[in-house]
């Protein structure tokens, strides 16, 4: 099933740049100026509303934009498991940060990611309704601030570029500065957030995507990408500012944020919406990536965490597991960490891997893993509970921005000089998950986000921002070179003259 699955993925994304190229550049397909018609000659724009909202699956798959930003941290690792798991080497190019302009995660992410904003773009660019074209704006500035963030090159299309003509390129400085002014413009016409749904786009998701636009803002405008970043203080005030005036709360139990009746958290700003049985397929990945053959759910037997990121979290932390007796009995283990014997359903079964030795999964793991270790090696994880009514099309949604990070975001603006207090932030996260509350300073900060926020996409851009991304680690033996903190543009979008390679690819 695994390489089933990858190998789809790079067939779309080979399909995406073959379909660009075709159509004068990658730019011009993936950015607007193509007006798409039906057979009455108008565009039906709310159709290209849809795409872009189901354009949000890309985050709940286990290639491309999640492994750009967990696998390229210290956070997860793919390891290479006997025959198994290589894919040319990619899992661990990403983890050691040896990746190159070829490397067809990179290429796949950004094909998606501007193939959304091209959607966006028409209906934004073709009268479609004003509730649409709303959306539209928003799902636009959000897919490019992963431009921004990833990339540091935003193409875009105005009045003035011709059909045939080159995509124009925002700076990174440049598209900061618009996507921030798109947001704050449409903000006050955006609805509340929409109780037990939160993937109807609201003006709670605006405010958190402004705060991490200014959060990160000192970052995005260096004249060198790897830093010293300088934090203007009000920056920082306006990101407390944005936090402040969001209506969400904390979800009384952390898991509650991820079970397959997500959607009525109180927590979750943003999210992708799924439907039991229909939406949402690839919500699967968060339990088949990790859990091993014999499993229940059964699963592909490849990703992993790494025992000093595992080991960082208190023992007591009840963000490590969710030991809810359900789902013992539906699956044999606690949903999250996964490190040990590991149990059929019921919890009393001990499972054997696929050689007749016990199931035993291991703190040790591997680049390249050999022998027994090929089944056992690294610790598993499910950040989803698993649905037991339908594994391979669940209920979960996807969740794209939670309360508890806009509270962090605040705490470390606060702390870098922005207006306002921390207040009980890092006692109210510490209380929920049964432990001590790390200490409000930029170090507790960032041990803190890394517990709470595990496997949620965010830990690249917080490496990056705290200055840890370039160190070496347990897996990655040497300091990175500087050139890594941005993504490589693909080789296909350099047809377009005004894209120029990033510096040092």
């Amino acid at each position: 099933m695994k390489k089933t699955k990858i190998f789809k993925t790079v067939l779309l994304s080979g399909f995406v740049l073959a379909s660009a190229i075709s159509c004068t550049n990658l730019n011009e397909s993936a950015i607007g100026g193509v007006i798409v018609s039906d057979a009455a000659g108008t565009v039906d724009t709310h159709s290209f509303l849809q795409t872009a909202i189901n354009g949000l699956q890309m985050f709940d798959n286990n290639a491309n934009l999640f492994p750009l930003n967990e696998m390229s941290t210290d956070a997860l690792v793919g390891p290479t498991r006997g025959g198994d798991w290589d894919d040319n080497a990619a899992w661990r190019q990403m983890h050691t940060l040896t990746w190159d302009p070829s490397h067809a995660h990179i290429t796949a992410t950004w094909n998606l990611l501007l193939s959304n904003v091209y959607n966006c773009n028409q209906v934004i660019n073709n009268n479609g309704s004003a509730a649409d074209v709303l959306q539209a704006r928003f799902l636009r500035a959000f897919y490019n601030y992963y431009m921004i963030d990833m990339f540091g090159q935003v193409p875009y299309r105005d009045a003035s570029t011709g059909l045939k003509g080159d995509a124009k390129v925002y700076t990174r400085t440049d598209a900061t500065t618009y996507v921030i002014s798109e947001l704050e413009a449409i903000l006050p016409t955006l609805p509340a957030r929409t109780a037990n749904d939160a993937s109807i786009i609201n003006q709670d998701a605006a405010h958190f995507l402004l705060a991490k636009l200014y959060l990160n803002k000192a970052v995005f405008t260096s004249a060198a990408p790897q830093g010293p970043y300088t934090f203007a203080a009000a920056d920082m005030t306006k990101v407390v500012q944005h936090v402040d005036a969001i209506t969400n709360t904390l979800a009384p139990n952390y898991w509650d944020n991820f079970q397959p009746s997500n959607n009525t958290s109180p927590e979750i700003i943003f999210s992708s919406k799924n439907i039991r049985g229909g939406a949402g397929g690839n919500m699967q990945t968060y339990w088949r990536m990790c859990n091993h053959y014999n499993e229940t759910p059964d699963g592909w037997n490849g990703f992993a965490t790494i025992a000093e990121y595992y080991n960082r979290f208190d023992s007591a932390d009840k963000r490590k597991n969710y030991t809810d007796a359900s789902v013992v009995t539906h699956f044999g283990n606690p949903a999250g960490f996964q490190v040990g014997q590991q149990y059929a359903p019921g919890g009393t079964t001990a499972l054997k891997d696929r050689n007749g030795n016990p199931l035993v999964f291991t703190a040790a793991v591997t680049l390249v893993t050999t022998g027994n270790a090929i089944e056992t090696a690294g610790i598993r994880a499910e950040k989803y509970v698993p649905d037991a009514a339908n594994l391979g099309a669940p209920d979960n949604d996807q969740i794209l921005m939670r309360y508890a990070d806009a509270l962090l975001m605040k705490a470390e603006a606060v702390t870098r000089g922005g207006s306002g207090s921390v207040g009980t932030i890092m006692t109210d996260l510490a209380t929920r998950a049964g432990v001590t509350a790390a200490p409000a300073t930029l170090d507790g900060i960032y041990a803190e986000r890394g517990r709470e926020l595990w496997w949620e996409g965010w830990r690249r851009n917080d490496m990056i921002r705290f200055g840890h991304y370039l160190e070496a680690r347990a897996l990655k033996p040497s300091v990175s070179d500087a050139k890594y903190v941005l993504l490589p543009i693909p080789a296909g979008a350099l047809l377009n003259p005004n894209l120029k390679q990033n510096p040092g690819y």
